[in-house]
């Protein structure tokens, strides 16, 4: 296969294990990282075939591209601990900046962004992107196209792209949405989205970009 083969820091939780699914199902190999990698195992013999469970760091050196979907309280934490098996990856940072209680609420970290602060811990070895932020984890679920877009934020065209081509194989349409600052954008909204979520009474508030030929 000359597939990259995916590691989900946070695999276990909602959006890592709908992405993961979604990804083995395409034919991607992916390996699911947890503090636990008996519960990331677990996980894994649920979702299938293509997909096997380490501890973070096990999974982290396993993969060419790695996702980061762990709750923002232990983003910096375990962008620390990674850092040296991350060196010379791709890596996509999906956390959101939510706060509790107040998730509806736009609250953005001292550095802007998520994306910013794991670009400044992991350094300039690492090809820091951001996407998969305003995907509702139960649209992830089942088979078919899902109904949003991505947003794909970095300072790398070709780890862009290959970010781009996985939100392909998961169903969605990746969007380029410019340099690793613009993430700040895509963090806030998800604040908005869930807000949205909640008046509303709906599990699954997205974006879709307009006016594009494809």
């Amino acid at each position: 296969m000359d597939r990259p083969t995916i590691a989900i820091i946070g695999g276990t939780g909602d959006l890592g294990s709908g992405l993961a699914a979604r990804w083995a199902e395409a034919g991607y190999r992916v390996v699911l990282g947890s503090r636990s990698r008996d519960k990331a195992q677990s996980a894994a013999a649920e979702i299938g075939a293509n997909v096997r469970g380490e501890d973070n760091i096990g999974a982290a050196k396993a993969g060419d591209i790695v996702i980061i979907a762990v709750p923002f309280a232990n983003h910096d934490a375990t962008l620390a601990e990674l850092r040296a098996a991350l060196e010379g990856k791709i890596v996509v940072d999906a956390a959101v900046p939510l706060v509790p209680p107040k998730v509806s609420v736009v609250q953005l970290p001292p550095l802007a962004s998520a994306a910013q602060a794991a670009k400044r811990i992991l350094g300039a070895g690492v090809k820091v992107t951001s996407a998969f932020h305003n995907v509702g984890a139960k649209k992830l679920r089942g088979n078919g196209p899902v109904e949003c877009d991505v947003l794909v934020f970095g300072d790398d065209k070709a780890a862009k792209d290959a970010v781009i081509a996985l939100a392909a194989a998961a169903g969605t349409r990746g969007i380029d949405g410019g340099p690793l600052e613009n993430s700040v954008a895509a963090e806030a909204l998800t604040s908005v989205l869930i807000g949205i979520n909640r008046r509303y009474k709906v599990d699954g508030a997205g974006i879709r970009i307009t006016g594009l030929s494809a």
